[in-house]
């Protein structure tokens, strides 16, 4: 791999000089794959040492990752830049793949929400309503508590009406209806029902926030992860450089783009709306500043939605510890697609749009304007990196029904 410095990689690099130089094939690049999170990363990867293609993968940040891109702070402790990243997956073949770049650190998430003046487990689990009610119920109680709050004849349109048929409006208020509206700056009655149908209700003692059959970090990190995966003579790493600054001036024979659909298109139909976050990170003199990772603050009386202590995800000894608030905001980087029935609407636009277009492929998160899971990502991009193959007439291994279910649950 070759990595091209921030400052070699700026606006004023004439790029068709560097195609001339060692290590690049007469025609240039076979791919020019823009964006280096886990989707550019997975099919630069898989095109350079599966197919022997070459590829040049860019990024307007300058390192690879994308938004799980960890490092050490000011402090020596590790955190993630853009918020916490935990990996977990159902999918072997997602692990397997992953495996050959990190080794991995075993950890189960959990989450608490700070409700009524008392912090419990969230998804909403029996310790939650026992403690939140005063009661001591057994599992079986709890189901019976549940179901008489919960009205499971209303029509599921909404997010709202998904977390109300389940548990009623009184934990609806409480858990969600603050928290959904700072996250998405719209009332979760305006949000595809999809949005809270991720977050399960239990009447068990279950305090982890998911329930995949695979739950790690990855032992040295992500970038670790992502620097390994990338590390291939075929690919040439531009960070700090934007489409824009390549497009004319490098000669490659496909795109595949991750960034956002709209961009790439001018905004033509008008621009697909995203939520994005800001972030405070501080170092705290103290080892430990929470019981868990993340604690989330679904109240509209205080501002960000969540703090994150990163030492609970990569097990670091160290004296201090980092947390970081975040706060929802329509500015910045894009991060979730709002699934609202207009958004969709414009994006089928921006979809039939780039179905019209040759010479280029959209996937990943931005591309498809869609939530994907980081497994999620991975798989899309090993199905996308599959069908290459074969129009290549190479033979892959897939899981193709595998995979294909765990986009059609994003």
């Amino acid at each position: 791999m070759t990595v091209l410095s921030p400052l070699k990689a700026s606006k004023k690099t004439d790029y068709s000089a560097l195609l001339t130089s060692r290590h690049r094939p007469l025609g240039g690049y076979d791919y020019l794959i823009v964006g280096a999170g886990f989707a550019g990363s997975v099919l630069a990867e898989r095109l350079a040492s599966q197919l022997d293609r070459r590829v040049l993968l860019i990024d307007r940040r300058n390192h690879v990752g994308g938004n799980a891109y960890d490092c050490l702070n000011a402090a020596g402790v590790m955190i993630h830049r853009y918020g916490p990243h935990i990996f977990h997956t159902n999918a072997q073949r997602v692990m397997n793949y992953l495996s050959q770049f990190t080794d991995w650190r075993p950890y189960e998430h959990r989450v608490l929400a700070a409700v009524d003046g008392k912090q419990v487990p969230i998804p909403i689990n029996l310790t939650t309503l026992n403690t939140l009610y005063g009661l001591n119920m057994n599992s079986a109680e709890a189901a019976q508590f549940l179901a008489a709050r919960a009205s499971p004849d209303i029509d599921i349109v909404s997010s709202r009406d998904v977390v109300i048929s389940q548990v009623g409006l009184e934990l609806y208020q409480k858990f969600f209806e603050g928290y959904t509206r700072k996250q998405w700056g719209i009332d979760a009655s305006k949000l595809d029902k999809a949005v809270t149908s991720r977050v399960p209700t239990r009447t068990d003692l279950d305090d982890r926030y998911f329930q995949d059959k695979y739950q790690c970090m990855p032992s040295m990190g992500y970038t670790h992860m992502f620097e390994r995966m990338i590390d291939h003579p075929n690919i040439d790493f531009f960070p700090e450089t934007d489409f824009a600054d390549v497009k004319d001036t490098t000669k490659y024979a496909h795109v595949i783009y991750t960034g956002p659909v709209d961009e790439y298109f001018g905004h033509c139909y008008g621009k697909l709306p995203y939520r994005s976050l800001r972030f405070e990170h501080s170092t705290l003199d103290t080892p430990r500043y929470q019981d868990t990772a993340v604690v989330n603050y679904p109240s509209l009386d205080v501002l960000h939605t969540r703090i994150t202590e990163y030492k609970h995800l990569t097990g670091q000894v160290h004296p201090k510890t980092s947390i970081t608030h975040e706060f929802p905001t329509s500015e910045g980087d894009p991060y979730y697609p709002i699934p609202t029935p207009e958004n969709a609407v414009l994006y089928r636009r921006y979809e039939e749009l780039a179905g019209q277009t040759s010479g280029i492929t959209f996937t990943g998160r931005l591309g498809t304007y869609r939530y994907y899971n980081m497994d999620q990502v991975v798989a899309q991009s090993l199905s996308l990196y599959g069908k290459i193959a074969q129009a290549m007439g190479v033979s892959v291994e897939t899981e193709k029904a595998h995979s294909q279910s765990m986009l059609a649950a994003a």
